[in-house]
This record gives C-alpha cells, structure tokens and sequence, in this order.
C-alpha cells in the first residue's frame, strides 16, 4: 500500500511539474479562455496574408504548421524536407505573427513515432528534433504530435497493430527518448490521443504519460478525438493535471471524420466549461477549418464562451 501510494505521489508531482513548466508561458485568469486557431487547413494563404486575415477576426493564438504557400513544408504522419526552411526564415515567420498581435502556442510536427523499423523511428525523432531546433529560433518551446499510426502490409493482424504487447512497449521507449531529446532542447512535448491508435483513449494516454514518467511529455487533448470512447467528463477526470493544449473541433458519433467546431456532436458548453475548469490559460484551438470556415467554427466557439459568462482570453 506504502509504495502504490509513493508512486501516486510521485506521479502527481510529475504532472505538476509538466503543468509548471506550461505555466511559466501563459498566465491563468479566472473566468478567461484563450482561442486560437491551428494553420493547418489555410494552404492558400501566406503566412502574411493569413496573419491580417487572423489579425482582422481578432485571433491572439496560433498553433503554427509549416502548411502556408511561401512555408509548404508539412506532412501529417511524415518527414518533410525542411533544407529551405532556414533559421533566419522560420525567425521571420514568427515574426509576421507575433507583429500582428499573435502567440504561437506550439508548432506542428506529427511524424509516425510508433513505426516498427527502428531506423525509421530514429530518422523521425531526428526530425523532431531539427523542429525543435527552429522552434528555438522563433522563440517556440512546444512542439505536438500524435504517436502516429501504421498499417502492417499483408492481412490485417488479430490483435490490431495499435493494441499489440510489442508496439506499446516500443511507442513507451520512443517517448522516453523523445523526452531526453526534449529535455535537452528545453521543449515540451504534447502528445495527441485519437480512438483509433495507440493513445485510443484518455485512460489509456494518461497511463501511457505516466510510464513515460517525464514533465516534458504531456497530453494535447482533443475531445472530439475521443467522442467515440470516452465522456468528456472522463477525459478531463483522467487527464486534468497533463493537459498543455486543447483541440476545438467537433466529430459526429459513428463517424471518421472530424468536422468543425460546431457541426457534430460534441457539448460544446459541457466542453468549454471543464475546460476553464480544469485547464484554465490552456488555449482552445479551432482546428479542422481553413479559410472559407474558420469564421463559423470561431464564432460559435465565442457563442459558448459568452453564454457561459466566461471571457476570451
């Protein structure tokens, strides 16, 4: 009993020290939500004409992908060619956002961490590691991803590829040493869960961020990932003291796709509410919505937050 409770000790502090090292770059205010938007989707803008457009609908905080015409550099679950990509130049587009009033909150990265070719691992950590390396030009310490996903060729295994013994194993020790690469580069880590991979659930990440066991590996929460599996009530329950970014999309039940906030079924009152609840200063951002939508999926994120009586921070 003494060394269970030792342990849950041990891991509380662990997730303390993780939420602290967020802390120390955003302010909490009662009653305040910060919103933002994920670039991901404008792949038609600039990276300055997507800062005036953002800059005109009053947007404060950007999670940065290297998605834009003039920075086309990203790959969802693959390694992108980033030579072009120069300290000097990835200085400059930060620049264009922070003049337009911006924080960027983290950049995108999104390699596959849970391939079975340790060589093929070991390059995508390099990556990562070449992104935090840019991140620290642009005065960015947060980088997110996914663990990735993988289809083994030939029939489809019995057990899932994603539920095998062996891949957690593996996915635990990829994380840990993203954690030392991490820990070197003074970055933070945020790991997004979705039902249909290796972090299938809030439960199963949580347990998946304590075996890892480092405050520089935390949880990039999107409920509408993990509508399918879990209440919202039970992904902040499980989550709450890992929580360094939160997704703002929507899903409809029994559906793959993800769509934009507002057009699935996601509680977004229920949502936003747990959020200023349990993660107060982590900012909401509208992903899934590009230029021809965002405005929509913004507007009803600010609906909720101004029927609950909650300020956007």
């Amino acid at each position: 009993m003494h060394d269970a409770m030792t342990r849950r000790s041990s891991l509380a502090a662990l997730a303390a020290a993780g939420a602290a090292l967020g802390q120390g770059k955003r302010g909490k205010s009662a009653g305040s939500v910060p919103v933002g938007v994920a670039t991901t989707d404008f792949r038609d803008q600039t990276n300055q004409s997507l800062a005036e457009e953002l800059k005109s609908q009053g947007v404060r905080h950007i999670q940065l992908f290297f998605t834009q015409k003039d920075s086309n550099y990203w790959k969802y679950g693959a390694r992108s060619d980033l030579q072009n990509m120069t300290p000097e130049r990835a200085k400059e587009i930060a620049g264009v956002y922070r003049s337009a009033g911006m924080s960027i909150h983290g950049l995108g990265v999104y390699v596959t961490l849970i391939h079975p070719d340790p060589a093929e691992r070991k390059a995508n950590l390099a990556y990562f590691e070449a992104v935090m390396k840019l991140g620290e030009h642009m005065g960015v310490r947060t980088f997110l991803s996914e663990m990735g996903h993988y289809q083994p060729p030939g029939p489809a295994p019995r057990v899932p590829y994603d539920w095998q013994d062996e891949v957690w194993k593996a996915a635990v020790g990829t994380a840990k040493e993203l954690a030392r690469v991490a820990e070197a580069n003074d970055a933070t880590i945020l790991l997004e869960p979705i039902y249909r991979s290796v972090l299938a659930s809030a439960k199963r990440t949580r347990v998946f961020l304590e075996e890892v066991g480092s405050p520089r590996v935390r949880a990039q929460l999107d409920p509408a990932n993990l509508l399918e599996v879990n209440d919202l009530e039970e992904m902040f329950a499980q989550l709450k003291p890992w929580i360094g970014g939160i997704h703002a999309k929507d899903r409809k039940l029994h559906v793959t796709q993800g769509v934009a906030a507002g057009q699935g079924d996601l509680d977004y009152r229920k949502f936003v509410t747990l959020a200023a609840q349990h993660a107060p200063g982590v900012p909401l951002i509208i992903e899934y919505a590009g230029t021809k939508d965002y405005r929509a999926a913004l507007a009803h994120l600010r609906s909720v937050i101004g029927e609950l009586g909650l300020t956007e921070g």
